[in-house]
């Protein structure tokens, strides 16, 4: 019911900014959290950030001061302002959205940064 469409993605230099934004459509009635997960080759999906509606953050200790959250509840879209990529930073970024019975996946988008 819930769609999830990931933007922003791309290749960058390190040391670059991108920012990404997900967009949710669909039947929308609650979207409790919204947030973000990456997945490198090889590795496991982790944890980037969420936000909740009200407006409070979890940003993983790996990316924190580098990257923030956010969220416009009236557009049902979260952002991922991401600052100083590093090639460690190259993942499929996975959008996700969490209400009181369902988890919500985006397709992903690549970000990709080079040394």
């Amino acid at each position: 019911q819930v769609h999830l469409v990931e933007s922003g993605g791309g290749l960058v230099q390190a040391g670059a900014s991108l920012r990404l934004s997900c967009a949710a459509s669909g039947s929308i009635v609650r979207l409790n959290t919204m947030g973000w997960y990456r997945q490198a080759p090889g590795k496991q999906r982790e944890l980037v950030g969420t936000v909740t509606s009200g407006g409070n953050t979890i940003i993983a200790d790996s990316v924190k001061g580098r990257f923030t959250i956010s969220r416009d509840n009236a557009k049902n879209t979260v952002y991922l302002q991401m600052n100083s990529l590093k090639p460690e930073d190259t993942a499929i970024y996975y959008c996700h959205a969490l209400n009181s019975a369902m988890n919500y996946w985006g397709k992903g988008t690549l970000v990709t940064v080079s040394s």
